[in-house]
């Protein structure tokens, strides 16, 4: 009887061992879209070569998916970097997994181009000294940590793929999608200004920009439900996940809410 209970006790180590063994595991890689001579398809396909990923999921949905794999002049780092990986690792399987209709969905309610023209209206204020003190403030809270992020993408990958620039991007997106609108909300330009919408409606910067604040939110924690669909369609599995790197803090954070202890999240340097 001992004997069987140590067996059975045995045979749990070894099955629980062999699970956490076989997780899968998730590397969510932030990115500058554009080749640099500090981040370029090599050096990324250098970091893929290190994971040896089974999938590689990239920051498009199915019909941008569909133009990033047939556009053949593309110098995007993630397309670049995956069509050499996969011409190595024929099996890789490459996934999109953005919401779908992104850049149609932000046309048709009025958030493109209502977003960068409210930030260019806030600099012409800002740069006229029309703005308050404590708007002036918001701005300068903005323009303040996309410089910060902006010298810290000048280095190696490493730099930006860390906890401490996460917290920086974090900072830098509330700054833009919880700082700015209160000043989209208070001033009466944004109010007064429109852009025509392809159904031929009017909308004003005030809801567009507010519209993208909340598109910020639905879009990222789209995203991270869309990976986590396709870590559990493919289990046991390396998942590379490339977005850019202001994404990334939102993503881990979701990724984090959404685990269901079948998988682990790391990253590319450990």
């Amino acid at each position: 009887m001992k004997m069987r209970y140590s067996l059975i006790f045995f045979i749990f180590l070894i099955t629980n061992f062999y699970f956490s063994q076989n997780k899968t595991e998730i590397y969510v890689i932030g990115n500058i879209h554009d080749s640099v001579p500090n981040y370029h398809p090599a050096i990324l396909f250098g970091i893929l070569e290190k994971i040896k990923p089974d999938i590689t999921l990239h920051e498009v949905d199915s019909k941008g998916m569909k133009e990033y794999e047939t556009n053949n002049t593309s110098k995007e780092n993630e397309i670049t970097a995956t069509n050499l990986y996969l011409k190595k690792h024929p099996g890789t399987l490459r996934f999109p997994f953005d919401f779908e209709g992104r850049n149609q969905y932000r046309k048709d309610k009025g958030m493109v181009p209502t977003d960068n023209l409210s930030v260019k209206l806030i600099d012409s204020l800002y740069k006229a000294k029309q703005l308050s003190s404590a708007e002036t403030k918001l701005y300068e809270n903005f323009l303040n940590t996309t410089k910060e992020l902006m010298k810290i993408a000048e280095l190696s990958p490493e730099n930006f793929n860390n906890k401490t620039t996460d917290k920086i991007s974090e900072k830098r997106q509330n700054a833009q999608y919880s700082g700015l609108i209160k000043i989209t909300d208070q001033r009466p330009e944004f109010a007064n200004r429109y852009v025509t919408k392809p159904n031929g409606e009017k909308i004003s910067y005030r809801d567009g920009f507010k519209l993208m604040s909340g598109f910020w939110d639905l879009r990222n924690q789209t995203m991270a439900k869309n990976i986590y669909h396709i870590a559990e369609k493919y289990p046991h599995k390396k998942i590379v996940v490339l977005t850019g790197f202001l994404h990334r803090y939102y993503l881990l954070k979701e990724l984090h809410k959404l685990n269901n202890k079948k998988y682990v999240i790391k990253e590319f340097y450990d």
